[in-house]
């Protein structure tokens, strides 16, 4: 971020420095503006990807806007090119990679009913989902249905971002209105047993974040993160990293959090782990071949990473 923004002429930000969620996306926004030539997407992508690889990751499904890249042509040109330069980085580390494509709350249902069409267009052809981002606290869920109702239509996944600055009413609607079956956050779920159930019966998983949880005070201590209980209560959970700039944590580390600060066994890692692939948009032979490797790392891990039972 730093070489980019001597680039760009502009003075990169400190990307800890942030109390609150709107203190977040507006160091995100300004992350974002160094990004001002088509070769540093490509660079950001590949090195997306990299660092994934170097923690184990063997997919990797990024949120993406096509559209919030205007002076790098046409969203369709964007898109390739984030594509291509995910394919490529993929291929060198061994990684298998996707896009979700993801509306932001503050433009509106009729900007996300155009990405949803352009996501439609391009569904199984490196699009795999559908999500939505944003402060759910401000702008609700619901103005956001025919969206879905498109992505859904084409084969795409219904992935929004819920229960995380709103609480459990916020998940509800995205399982109702939305036809989520894959909730980023989704951990404020926990406050109301009707959620818990909905959730459960619905299958729908939870891609938790524990670091960005407690950067943001949904939990002040994160030996008191509700995921424990969400597992107990049935609820498929995986580990996400949200956003290592901002946070600091990779996926490797997100795991150790959950071993050291929530007290998970490697049973429940494992579980986790195998939940994070079996739920997600992976080609059937990646998700047989990782599932495999996890049933292997508990029951004969390699010299030094021994489980901890």
């Amino acid at each position: 971020m730093v070489e980019l923004s001597k680039v760009a002429g502009l003075i990169a930000p400190d990307p800890r420095i942030f109390a609150t969620f709107d203190e977040f996306q507006a160091i995100y926004r300004a992350a974002k503006a160094c990004v001002t030539r088509r070769e540093h997407l490509h660079r950001l992508v590949c090195e997306v990807v990299e660092d994934a690889a170097a923690d184990g990751v063997v997919w990797v499904q990024p949120h993406f806007d096509p559209y919030a890249y205007p002076d790098f042509g046409p969203a369709e040109e964007v898109l390739e090119l984030a594509l291509a330069a995910g394919y490529e980085a993929g291929a060198r580390h061994g990684v298998g990679f996707g896009l979700t494509l993801a509306a932001m709350r503050h433009h509106g249902p009729k900007v996300a009913v155009d990405l949803a069409r352009f996501a439609a267009r391009h569904a199984g052809r490196g699009v795999h989902a559908f999500g939505l981002a944003g402060d759910e606290a401000v702008f609700a869920t619901e103005p956001f249905a025919d969206a879905f109702a498109i992505a859904r239509e084409a084969g795409l996944t219904a992935a929004p971002h819920a229960g995380e600055m709103a609480g459990p009413a916020s998940v509800r609607a995205s399982v109702y209105r939305l036809g989520a079956s894959r909730i980023a956050h989704g951990v404020r779920a926990i406050e109301d047993p009707h959620t818990v159930e909905l959730l459960r019966e619905r299958q729908v998983s939870l891609d938790v974040c524990l670091t960005s949880n407690h950067a943001l005070g949904i939990v002040v201590d994160l030996s008191e993160h509700p995921l424990q209980a969400l597992l107990e209560a049935g609820i498929a959970c995986t580990l996400g990293a949200d956003d290592p700039l901002l946070f600091g944590t990779g996926l490797l580390g997100e795991y150790e959090i959950a071993r050291t600060a929530v007290g998970m066994t490697d049973q429940q890692l494992a579980g986790i782990a195998r939940t994070s692939i079996t739920t997600s948009d992976a080609p059937r032979d990646l998700i047989a071949d990782a599932t495999q490797r996890i049933d292997q790392w508990l029951t004969n891990p390699p010299t030094g990473s021994a489980p901890h039972r």
